[in-house]
């Protein structure tokens, strides 16, 4: 199954943020590639100055699997400072996020395409929702309030904004105004472009190797400052002009008379 997508010779970027999951990505990309069987596809891991020899072992992961593609930073930027550089080096239609501790299932990217193609232009944005989060009981019951606080304040009308699983369109992802956290805002930031948002059920998996590198406090004090940013960019966004092409600028140009 080949998508007509536009110019783009690659349907999907999946981008990987993550660091020290050295354990868990190999396993996580056999899923991936798995789960895109059909599709044009590319895979970005960014690592994020991992201390562990994560990048020796996706050298020798991505010396066997063409479609790996490995970006590193040499200092730790976050998460979102991840999916940011994989965003601008992604080559892809559609641009698919995925955690890198193996929790998130690649399976629901292809009810998540389905989505997205279902929707047409008007989606910008396919999200996961997490069914039966496998995380700590404190962990659960801030999340699950911190959402509850954003939905109020932004109109989202997204239950869980921290899912790792999400798709968008790449050059609708360009659009979006980019600070630190971001990646927990997107919803919010897509519906600011005009685009809709579709949810997909998935169901979270335990973390089979490692640990949690986000701990409850410090996504509460940073949460609080971004959520009132996203209220306010969203109040700056009155008017969504409806654009009519009327030169295409990528015409060759007309030649003159010698």
């Amino acid at each position: 199954m080949t998508m007509s997508t536009g110019k783009s010779e690659i349907d999907v970027s999946v981008i990987i943020p993550a660091k020290n999951e050295r354990d868990n990505l190999p396993p996580l990309l056999d899923e991936i590639a798995e789960a895109l069987v059909g599709y044009r596809f590319e895979v970005i891991v960014v690592d994020d100055g991992s201390t562990d020899d994560s990048l020796d072992v996706l050298q020798s992961y991505g010396a066997e699997h063409k479609f790996l593609r490995l970006l590193h930073h040499k200092h730790s930027g976050g998460q979102s400072c991840s999916v940011r550089s994989g965003v601008l080096h992604a080559r892809g239609t559609y641009v698919a996020t995925i955690d890198g501790d193996g929790q998130n299932n690649p399976i629901y990217y292809r009810e998540m395409l389905a989505a997205m193609e279902e929707g047409g232009e008007r989606v910008g944005l396919v999200a996961g929702q997490r069914l039966g989060r496998k995380a700590g009981v404190f962990k659960r019951y801030a999340s699950k309030a911190a959402n509850k606080l954003r939905g109020a304040i932004l109109k989202d009308n997204t239950r869980d904004s921290g899912c790792g699983l999400k798709l968008l369109r790449r050059e609708v992802f360009l659009q979006l105004p980019y600070f630190d956290s971001w990646h927990r805002f997107l919803p919010a930031l897509v519906i600011r472009e005009g685009y809709e948002v579709v949810h997909v059920d998935v169901v979270d998996r335990e973390r089979a190797f490692g640990v949690s590198k986000y701990g409850i406090l410090d996504r509460a004090l940073v949460g609080a400052l971004d959520l009132f940013g996203v209220w306010w960019l969203r109040r700056r966004r009155k008017v969504i002009p409806d654009i009519t092409v009327v030169t295409d600028t990528e015409q060759s140009p007309a030649k003159e008379d010698s």
